[in-house]
């Protein structure tokens, strides 16, 4: 359950470490986000300040790949994890890092988002 405002971590190698929700692509402005919805962010913490394709404060389009609230499947397990994270992506929705260094869950196939589940270290 991801809402405006909600700091979430990065799972790849991008250069980002913690971003802030702005706003949830394709919902209300009370809408929540799931595992696999596009959101709006801003990045808040570099993990190293050196040359690199991201800038602190930047806004970039993100894809939500593991959150603490999890997802319900139909035979009725429910997958949580630790911690919220997302994947940074491009304007164009192609991933900015070359490698997912979190997990990932099935559900990212029906988003259309098989790349990630590829570069994933773990899929679940």
């Amino acid at each position: 359950m991801i809402q405006m405002g909600t700091k979430l971590k990065v799972s790849d190698n991008s250069g980002a470490k913690i971003v802030e929700c702005l706003k949830i692509v394709g919902k209300k402005s009370n809408g929540v986000g799931s595992i696999g919805d596009i959101i709006v962010v801003s990045v808040k913490h570099l993990i190293f300040k050196q040359k690199s394709k991201i800038e602190k404060g930047g806004v970039y389009k993100a894809l939500i790949t593991e959150t603490k609230k999890g997802v319900k499947r139909k035979d009725g397990s429910l997958i949580r994890f630790s911690d919220n994270y997302a994947v940074l992506l491009t304007a164009q929705g192609n991933l900015t890092g070359s490698r997912v260094i979190g997990r990932a869950t099935y559900e990212l196939r029906k988003r259309n988002q098989a790349k990630v589940l590829s570069l994933a270290a773990g899929v679940f």
